[in-house]
């Protein structure tokens, strides 16, 4: 009858606490496992490993910060009141062409202040 001696599972923690000579060992003996041998070994996460890693993953996207790329010093979200005829013309000019309600107004705003030359329309 064999002796089976249950090892205790290794935490993150407790590897990070490992030399790292003992990490490369750790290493190059799961490069060195088939995949087949790798996957019989694994199973489903648990209720409570699936609710610990979309938190986990949750976090990590909101630390990327997903929106537009920052031009310049970045965008100041501000609220202006437009007269209803004006904005709706000017979303017209925009739509045809090719640029966002954003794009138009800091166009106009640069040309107004002569840092950019007015474009001549289409």
């Amino acid at each position: 009858m064999k002796n089976k001696t249950r090892t205790k599972e290794m935490t993150g923690q407790d590897f990070d606490a490992l030399s790292d000579a003992e990490r490369r060992r750790i290493f190059t003996e799961l490069d060195a496992e088939p995949v087949e041998q790798q996957l019989a070994r694994s199973k489903p996460l648990s209720a409570a490993e699936r609710a610990f890693y979309e938190r986990f993953r949750r976090a990590q996207q909101a630390k990327r910060k997903a929106g537009r790329p920052r031009i310049g010093k970045g965008a100041k979200v501000i609220a202006v009141s437009v007269e209803r005829g004006l904005l709706k013309r000017a979303d017209a000019y925009a739509r045809q062409h090719g640029l966002k309600r954003t794009e138009l107004i800091a166009q106009a705003l640069r040309i107004v202040m002569g840092e950019d030359k007015p474009r001549d329309a289409a």
